[in-house]
């Protein structure tokens, strides 16, 4: 267990993805909200809602070694979660995206719908 406390989640910004994406830096990115809420609004990563991240640690597992995880969710509450789960479960390159797709669509690229 990689002994993350409750208030200590890693992090990234919208800004620092942003930059990856740009620099054509493509990490595996997790969206875990629900289906619903990804046909609004996405940053085109990969869903997996929060409650199914178990039934799909296989696919997970392959990022562990070489590849940055960036988990988000609608404002990160959940994608925090998700984040301490991975890190117990040794998928420890996992970071949330602080703010969800509420601070893409502020500070990025604000067609992304809200709801």
């Amino acid at each position: 267990m990689s002994g993350l406390s409750e208030n200590h989640v890693p992090e990234i910004t919208v800004q620092d993805l942003k930059q990856l994406l740009d620099e054509n830096k493509r990490p595996f990115i997790l969206d875990v909200r629900e289906e619903s809420e990804y046909s609004i609004a996405n940053l085109g990563g990969h869903l997996i809602p929060l409650g199914e991240l178990v039934d799909h640690m296989g696919e997970l597992e392959k990022h562990c070694d070489d590849e940055l995880i960036v988990v988000h969710c609608r404002s990160g509450g959940r994608s925090a979660q998700a984040v301490r789960f991975l890190h117990a479960v040794g998928l420890c390159n996992a970071k949330n995206l602080r703010g969800g797709t509420l601070a893409w669509s502020k500070e990025i690229d604000p067609s992304l719908p809200t709801y």
